[in-house]
């Protein structure tokens, strides 16, 4: 089954807020992330999470979903896999993805030219891209964050998660939509 990756564009703002004014809730919420994933948050970025104050990070989503867009162009198999490093730069590494230097190792591992990806992240073509997709977002009406649809015609998607949904769940949510669609036709 192909799958699209598509940036939501959760922080987006001319002015991006500092990382103090959502540093109280990801410390409040982050440990039951772990819990329910079993994923762990990385040291580097939970500094910046309780040392807000200390910190130099303004969230933006534009560069990473720039980036993305980028990627799919080079790589369209494999977004899934750059859409989880991405993940794990920030989540993990504590990468400030607002860096341009941030992407440097991701370049290296999926064998990308750099002056190209660099060129091409400060573009406005591969702006519009990012925010062509933050639009079809809004349009399929997500308001949380992952979130995954199963489109089964040009226009027709179902929700299948929203928020962590561990797979044995997700599996059976594609399987009740498959077979509910095939009933249909």
């Amino acid at each position: 089954m192909p799958i699209e990756v598509l940036s939501g564009g959760m922080i987006i703002s001319e002015d991006p807020p500092h990382i103090s004014a959502i540093a109280p809730y990801i410390k409040s919420a982050y440990r039951r992330v772990e819990e329910l994933s079993g994923m762990k948050f990385g040291e580097d970025y939970l500094w910046h999470i309780s040392n807000p104050h200390e910190s130099d990070w303004f969230p933006n989503s534009e560069k990473p979903a720039i980036a993305l867009c980028i990627f799919k162009e080079i790589h369209e198999g494999r977004q899934v896999e750059f859409a989880a490093d991405l993940q794990f730069a920030l989540h993990y590494e504590g990468r400030d993805l607002t860096d341009d230097e941030a992407y440097r190792h991701l370049l290296l591992k999926f064998e990308i030219n750099a002056e190209d990806f660099y060129r091409k992240l400060h573009s406005e073509e591969y702006k519009e891209k990012a925010h062509y997709e933050f639009s079809l977002i809004k349009q399929l009406k997500v308001t949380g964050f992952p979130c995954l649809l199963l489109q089964v015609s040009e226009t027709k998607f179902y929700l299948v998660a929203k928020g962590y949904t561990n797979y044995e769940i997700v599996r059976e949510t594609i399987e009740a939509i498959l077979k509910e669609v095939t009933l249909a036709r």
